[in-house]
């Protein structure tokens, strides 16, 4: 029974959802995985038709115990719960067993930023031509200002306030917002529009091509990772990288997480708060370097004897 169900369900994963090969591959593994588990456990096979929520839980347990990801088991939760809504739609099943299951949290990866002397290195390019000009004008804004992709690269003349030093900014969910710029991104800015008044542009755009199109967001993203290359930085180099960087330094400087939130333009408090932890890491480096116990045992192991 299982089987033909498989089979059916994989068909409604490529033909009516229209999922990519690799991911129905994936969900099917899950399925056999799961399946296994729950025969062996019974020692006898079992029908999807008649699975609890006790049982697939026990699974779930069963293989993180044995050391399978969070990002994993959310993968195996992930393929029982639509596999579970299929058979429900096929009148299979009369509920979903599981539906309030879930999976364990997975860690947030911490940003990575550029140190404030990789930042400078970086953004002191010889910009002798229109498109290096351009290019120092754009990573002076994203590390002023901390603007998304999307953000910069929607950006009209106009956006640009040089007698306030700001720029207005469309965030997500079409949410206005005025962000402080800074003196050397508004110098830099002022230097690219000399050129670009020599372009035939398209529209209003603020960051244009040699043919006057909008910038697009891949383009940015290549000019952004050449110059990370050409001034050999031991990193590549995105925009966000120079966001991250952007929040980690103004959080070091000031320690006030509700203006860095509203720079940064997000909706929730706990969006910023990742960058508490990166500015916690510096602060315990600092500790474990200058603090006279922090380093006590090192100090034992070197054969300087007991503290007085």
């Amino acid at each position: 029974m299982n089987a033909n169900w498989f089979k059916q369900f994989e068909s409604h994963l490529s033909s009516e959802r229209q999922l990519s090969a690799h991911t129905v591959r994936n969900y099917l593994y899950e399925l056999h995985r799961v399946t296994d588990k729950l025969d062996a456990s019974a020692s006898f096979p079992i029908s999807w038709s008649e699975i609890s929520h006790e049982q697939i839980q026990h699974v779930l347990g069963q293989l993180h115990r044995q050391g399978l990801s969070p990002r994993s088991l959310s993968l195996t939760l992930s393929a029982v719960k639509q596999f579970c809504d299929f058979l429900l739609g096929e009148g299979v099943i009369n509920a979903n067993p599981a539906k309030n299951l879930s999976a364990p949290k997975q860690n947030k990866p911490l940003p990575k930023n550029m140190d404030l002397d990789s930042v400078t290195h970086l953004l002191e390019i010889d910009a002798d031509d229109p498109l290096s000009v351009r290019d120092k004008a754009i990573m002076e804004l994203f590390y002023s200002s901390g603007l998304r992709l999307a953000e910069l690269a929607a950006l009209d003349v106009l956006d640009i306030r040089f007698a306030d030093r700001q720029v207005k900014v469309l965030g997500k969910g079409s949410k206005e917002r005025i962000v402080p710029v800074g003196r050397c991104a508004i110098d830099a800015i002022q230097a690219w529009l000399t050129f670009r008044e020599a372009i035939p542009c398209q529209d209003e755009a603020l960051f244009v091509t040699a043919k006057g199109n909008r910038l697009a967001h891949r383009s940015i993203q290549a000019r952004l990772a050449k110059w990370g290359q050409e001034q050999a930085l031991n990193m590549r180099v995105h925009p966000h990288k120079l966001r991250h960087s952007f929040a980690t330094h103004m959080l070091e400087s000031s320690a006030d997480l509700r203006a860095v939130q509203e720079l940064l333009g997000h909706a929730n408090l706990s969006t910023t708060q990742i960058y508490t932890s990166l500015d916690f890491q510096h602060l315990a480096k600092v500790y474990d370097g200058a603090h006279p116990r922090a380093s006590r045992s090192k100090k034992l192991n070197n054969g300087q004897g007991e503290e007085s």
